[in-house]
């Protein structure tokens, strides 16, 4: 197996199902540039081999994969004009799998794309890889048959968080911090705003222990709190100290297809507050029993479940820890590759 991604940017989860995949045959990756507002350090193992689309012309790649000689190609969804052309020269040849993590909203644009698709997409795809149903009623929507379809694109270094769950249990096992954790890009649509409001507010009328901690950088000021610690962004290998130190993880964005970031921290243990635009609350949420949902943008709403939280017994609290953890266990690097073997097999 020779596996082909044409990525957009890297993350360390998906370098991680990359190392396991790595196991099986060759990994090839050509990627976008690091985006400065998230300045990852990445390795690699000696089975994958990463090369820059910005040092290649379109010849060049064409060369380039060429000389791979890919027997799957999976591309990151069709944003990438010439990721689109690169693919459709081996449609039909082998395998060729467009990922897509946008949820199907009825939209004018998405109404359009289903009319277009046989153009521009079922002539370069032959699969549809996503990471969960509201993603695969987009899919499918766009023409691709439901035996050309899988779900689970994303999974968290699951080995990792897992690891952090277990390394903290003694230290958690009687009572959990209480500090609420954020991390995240400071933009608007990830409703940061709407936390920091949320909780000031809570802490104005009912004033209490908790603190609320955010790790991340971007376009929005950071709001000044005698209870609120900004820790800017943080390297993976930096986490583990935060995360023992914090309890409920928060993420409150206006817009999120998925968020792999909720199954990292559902796997390190902790209890969930999500909006409902959390594409990754379909599996890693179960409303009262491991944390609380509520409707993006809403601050009150927002409030009343930090409140809920506040509440709640150390107990209830651990309990909603454990379940957290557990659910986390739904998707691994294991069957991300296993995935990836599979479709490499499949029919052309």
């Amino acid at each position: 197996m020779k596996a082909l991604f044409l990525y957009t940017e890297l993350a360390e989860y998906f370098l991680k199902c990359c190392e396991k995949l790595s196991e099986y045959g060759e990994v090839h990756i050509i990627r976008w540039p690091v985006n400065k507002e998230a300045p990852f350090e990445f390795t690699y193992g000696s089975n994958i081999k990463v090369y820059d689309k910005i040092d290649h012309s379109p010849a060049e790649l064409k060369k380039r994969i060429a000389d791979i000689d890919p027997s799957i190609i999976i591309c990151s969804g069709w944003v990438d004009k010439d990721y689109l052309k690169l693919t459709r020269n081996y449609f039909g040849k082998i395998p060729t799998v467009m990922t897509c993590d946008t949820h199907w909203k009825g939209s004018a644009k998405q109404i359009l794309a289903t009319i277009l698709s046989r153009l521009f997409l079922l002539n370069t795809f032959s699969h549809a890889w996503v990471p969960g149903k509201a993603q695969l009623r987009y899919v499918r929507k766009l023409g691709f048959r439901k035996e050309n379809t899988r779900e689970g694109f994303y999974s968290c270094d699951l080995e990792k968080f897992n690891s952090y769950y277990k390394h903290q249990g003694i230290r958690k096992q009687n009572a959990l911090p209480k500090r609420f954790l954020y991390v995240g890009r400071y933009y608007e649509f990830k409703g940061i705003q709407d936390l920091w409001n949320a909780f000031i507010q809570l802490q104005l009328e009912e004033p209490n222990d908790w603190e609320l901690w955010c790790l991340g950088i971007g376009d929005l000021e950071p709001v000044q709190h005698t209870k609120i610690k900004h820790l800017g962004f943080v390297q993976p290998k930096d986490l583990e100290p935060i995360i023992d130190k914090c309890s409920v993880f928060i993420l409150p964005s206006k817009f999120e297809p998925w968020g792999v970031v909720v199954q990292e921290y559902a796997a390190s243990g902790f209890p969930l507050i999500l909006s409902e635009e959390v594409g990754a609350g379909e599996i890693f949420l179960e409303e009262g029993k491991n944390g609380y949902g509520f409707k993006a943008g809403k601050v009150e709403e927002l409030k009343a479940k930090l409140k809920k939280m506040v509440n709640l017994s150390s107990k209830e609290l651990i309990s909603m820890s454990q379940r957290s953890h557990v659910l986390a266990q739904q998707i691994s690097p294991e069957l991300w590759a296993n995935t990836v073997k599979e479709l490499n097999y499949e029919k052309k």
